[in-house]
């Protein structure tokens, strides 16, 4: 009897190390080498109302950005940050100009873009 228990437990952990390590099939993964990269965009719509741009900057190690977007109270946010692995990412945040809020409130004025016909 010890003899066939052997047995199946020697066939039984020759199978697991048969088995693949994933058992999805997934192919393994691999950390890339960090790669330096810079990029900068920016609207400014008038008809619309927009009014937003963002940049950034990375060595491949540590990420430094600006971004910058019209708020609808009529303020101006800017938000300058920097973000590694050991330290997270730190945002500095900060408004220009004052809030505004109308005395009277109504339905939204939208207008029509141009070219577009009904």
């Amino acid at each position: 009897m010890a003899s066939k228990v052997a047995i199946v437990s020697l066939v039984l952990v020759g199978m697991a190390f048969g088995l693949p390590t994933d058992p999805y099939g997934a192919p393994p993964s691999y950390k890339a080498a960090p790669m330096p990269y810079n990029f900068v965009y920016g609207v400014k719509d008038q008809y619309a109302g927009a009014d937003y741009g963002h940049s950034e900057d990375s060595d491949g190690n540590t990420v430094k950005g600006s971004y910058t977007v019209q708020l609808p109270d009529g303020r101006r946010q800017t938000v300058n940050y920097i973000a590694d692995h050991y330290n997270g990412f730190q945002a500095q945040v900060n408004y220009d100009g004052e809030a505004q809020y109308p005395h009277e409130y109504g339905p939204p004025i939208t207008f029509k873009p141009k070219g577009y016909h009904r």
